[in-house]
């Protein structure tokens, strides 16, 4: 079973689909807090989870939780965010007055709104929720945005395709496990993602980045968050090319280990397409 934030038809629902198959069954839960202590208490046996938008940012919540849990990430995927105005069957796209979404979602159409100035946009918890709250409690005049995938399961009509500001609008999520289930090497490329702090003196980062650079490992991702208890002190979370099983990577995490505060990986992963 897959823990995941949302709804049915949230994007992380579509984002399961491509990570684990349409046949796993799924726990749809109220907060990502909420989706790590499934997966630690054993009322999920995995997890899925937001980390990354291409427009929004890093869900940083997120990336504290992996630092407080002691998940592992065993695969990552990216799913492109198109947003559909939805409604209830009959109503007519001349009555809609409200629109119902997650905040994130509607920031993501605010050209929509411009465009159509008599649309009230009216924050909700989830996006699949609002069109679940529509069929649920059929509000007059109102209309949701969210997947097609929840317009599918709980019967709405799309009166609008594509609403999106940005329809390069990505966001990356991981499928996180309690055990390392680190697979068969294949010619299929592979991630490593770790955190690690380091002492504040000058030049210790770039010291760190010199461990992959020397080892021609390319980052895809570099971010810092606040460390708690340490003011003005950060943690590092770091995405690279390469498998833990590689001799370079292997080094470079030796190296760096000698470096750092603390190091800690986070996962070892092959991306699916």
């Amino acid at each position: 079973m897959v823990a995941f934030q949302g709804e049915l038809g949230a994007f992380t629902h579509d984002a399961i689909y491509k990570l684990a198959g349409r046949r796993i069954p799924l726990l749809p839960l109220a907060s990502f807090h909420d989706v790590f202590e499934a997966l630690q208490t054993g009322k999920a046996g995995f997890a899925a989870v937001p980390i990354e938008n291409t427009l929004h940012g890093s869900v940083h919540e997120n990336y504290d939780h992996l630092l407080e849990f002691n998940f592992h990430v065993i695969g990552e995927t990216s799913l492109r965010i198109s947003h559909q105005l939805i409604a209830l069957p009959g109503t007519r796209w001349r009555d809609v007055r409200r629109v119902f979404s997650h905040p994130v979602a509607l920031n993501q159409c605010r050209m929509f709104f411009r465009k159509y100035p008599h649309l009230e946009a009216v924050p909700f918890y989830d996006t699949a929720g609002s069109v679940k709250m529509l069929r649920e409690e059929q509000p007059a005049q109102a209309a949701a945005i969210a997947s097609q995938t929840a317009a599918a399961i709980y019967g709405g009509a799309i009166l609008r395709r594509g609403i999106e500001d940005d329809r390069r609008n990505f966001t990356r999520f991981f499928l996180l496990s309690k055990k390392n289930t680190v697979g068969k090497r294949t010619r299929a490329p592979w991630k490593t993602s770790l955190v690690f702090s380091m002492p504040n003196t000058p030049g210790s980062l770039f010291r760190a980045m010199a461990c992959f650079a020397l080892r021609d490992l390319n980052l895809t991702k570099i971010e810092s968050r606040p460390l708690r208890g340490k003011p003005w002190e950060y943690l590092f979370y770091v995405d690279f090319w390469g498998a833990i099983t590689d001799a370079a990577v292997r080094n470079a995490l030796a190296n760096l280990a000698e470096l750092t505060d603390s190091l800690k990986v986070l996962g070892c992963y092959q991306p699916t397409p």
